[in-house]
């Protein structure tokens, strides 16, 4: 049920589930590059992700995430990945090579700083992609179930990928990550090639069932994009009357807030001092991504402990 749910909600036809956003990342690169050997008959093996992307821990993954601190210490890294500037298509096309599988992007950057991808980079990596052979996979581990005002983020640009990763909302804190892929992509994956010990096991997709059930019938989609409106306005007013702030960008619940110089981890310090739980990547920006339900009211009173620390800071 969860496996139909999400296919009819998606656009995709098949569904693989495991425990976690890390896995379903190193479950896209295997079907990625199985379907090329098996089904396209082609040698090619890598893929190119976007510099400051994040997509995982494991060695896999950590090597496809485009930041050096995360990856120093584990060397040597696997190969097979290569990385381009986001939102540069120029970049991506003059990356490809026969060796290359695969193109894999967060829709909005979360750990590089909250970054959402141009609509028109979106939509010519798509095409690109589609003239090339290549297969594009959207990583929307934070980004999915209904962070950004749709339920995956890829539906905001009308872009529609090939394989598409899953995990954190989807079961309202029980671990699950999902895989899911067209049907002529998921080809590449026959018994016995994948497996996840846990994976689709009842707890969690109960719990996953019942998530997109409120996801889906309770307005929470719509509470989504009117408060992170609401959000979104009173930060750009806020940026404009400390004069610490010099960008606010996101999309839905998902946020960033670009600070002049580093005091990001003090400022986060501060708020949680006053009540507030955000959060701080790379120093200089702040990342807001509060609970899908949260109200105006809820966002009037951070924003009032936003503005004390920031005026203090």
């Amino acid at each position: 049920r969860l496996a139909r749910t999400l296919a009819e909600h998606s656009g995709l036809d098949r569904a693989f589930f495991c425990n976690s956003g890390g896995e379903a990342n190193e479950a896209a690169f295997k079907l990625a590059r199985r379907y090329m050997k098996e089904i396209l008959g082609r040698s090619s093996f890598e893929i190119i992700t976007a510099q400051r992307s994040f997509h995982g821990r494991t060695l896999a993954t950590v090597t496809a995430t485009a930041q050096t601190q995360y990856q120093q210490g584990f060397e040597p890294l696997p190969i097979g990945f290569s990385y381009v500037p986001f939102n540069d298509i120029d970049a991506l096309k003059a990356k490809v090579s026969e060796k290359t599988c695969a193109v894999m992007l967060e829709p909005v950057q979360g750990e590089g700083g909250v970054y959402p991808a141009d609509p028109a980079y979106l939509s010519a990596v798509r095409q690109f992609c589609n003239d090339r052979q290549l297969l594009l996979i959207f990583d929307e581990v934070q980004t999915g179930i209904g962070r950004t005002g749709e339920l995956f983020a890829y539906q905001r640009y009308g872009v529609k990928p090939d394989i598409v990763t899953l995990a954190k909302g989807l079961a309202s804190g029980v671990p699950i990550g999902a895989l899911l892929a067209t049907e002529e992509v998921s080809k590449g994956f026959c018994p016995g090639k994948h497996a996840s010990t846990f994976g689709g096991n009842f707890l969690a997709c109960a719990a996953g069932l019942a998530t997109l059930h409120v996801i889906l019938n309770d307005g929470v989609l719509e509470s989504v994009r009117e408060v992170g409106e609401y959000l979104m306005q009173g930060l750009l007013k806020l940026s404009a009357s400390t004069g610490v702030i010099t960008e606010v960008r996101g999309a839905g619940l998902m946020i960033g807030i670009e600070l002049v110089d580093e005091r990001g981890p003090a400022v986060v310090a501060a708020c949680r001092d006053r009540g507030l739980l955000i959060n701080c990547v790379h120093n200089t920006v702040l990342r807001l991504l509060p609970p899908l339900i949260i109200t105006k009211s809820d966002v009037d009173e951070a924003l009032g402990i936003l503005a004390v620390v920031l005026m203090e800071s």
